[in-house]
């Protein structure tokens, strides 16, 4: 998916909107299990989390305009999007480190669904070299290159840790493939033309520890001002 997406960017398509399709995607899904023909923008909006009128400008870069007092057809708009972002195709993904995250994972049954199939799995512990699991044998690290060939891997996922992943990530590059999703705490030097996207969870809880401050700051009156401090003392 991550190539599709630089392919998408090519033809135009801001990244912004790129980012948010899944979004609308993972509604419109929603909307087809509950029986819903169509839908209206600004119910799609909602339903995503944004506002209506980003919504049909992002829309309208897809070339899909809905129809005025009807909507869009959600079944054909979930195939759009589904194309654009070339969930319409098998892509193999190899998972590099099956330590907690990486079993994870490899046993998240939501992969298939849209369009991703694990394909491999790797790891350069002895002790975990061998384990069966999500249907598939975790093979050593060493093997990278040619598993990566013998599975037509696209897609890499690393979930190693920090120190190994530049050197993981030049291997996978060398390998042939330009799309990896990252884990480790670490931000990866890469050519040009190659497509990362980095997930870190402890930013995202900083992140969210920040605003659980300022709402406990509205709650209790607000954070200490300087002139509230205690004077300093001399020691």
């Amino acid at each position: 998916m991550i190539r599709r997406l630089s392919q998408a960017r090519e033809r135009g398509i801001p990244e912004a909107t790129v980012a948010r399709l899944p979004l609308y995607l993972r509604a419109l899904n929603g909307m087809a299990e509950r029986g819903l023909a169509t839908v209206s923008s600004e119910d799609l909006a909602v339903a995503a989390g944004v506002n209506s009128a980003k919504l049909r400008k992002d829309l309208s870069h897809l070339g899909s305009y809905g129809t005025r007092g009807v909507g869009y057809d959600v079944e054909y708009l979930i195939y759009q999007i589904s194309r654009e972002l070339g969930l319409t195709q098998d892509w193999a993904v190899a998972i590099v480190g099956v330590g907690n995250l990486g079993r994870a994972l490899a046993n998240y049954g939501g992969f298939v669904s849209r369009g991703f199939r694990v394909a491999a799995l790797l790891d350069a512990d002895p002790e975990v070299v061998g384990d069966h699991i999500a249907g598939l044998t975790v093979e050593h690290v060493d093997e990278l290159e040619a598993v990566i060939r013998r599975r037509a891997v696209s897609i890499v996922v690393l979930a190693t840790p920090g120190a190994a992943a530049q050197q993981l990530a030049d291997r996978v590059i060398a390998a042939g493939v330009t799309s990896i999703l990252n884990f480790a705490p670490v931000v990866l030097a890469v050519p040009e033309g190659v497509d990362i996207r980095k997930v870190d969870l402890s930013i995202e809880l900083q992140i969210l520890a920040f605003h659980e401050q300022r709402k406990t700051d509205r709650m209790t009156g607000g954070p200490a001002m300087a002139e509230e401090w205690p004077e300093a003392v001399d020691l």
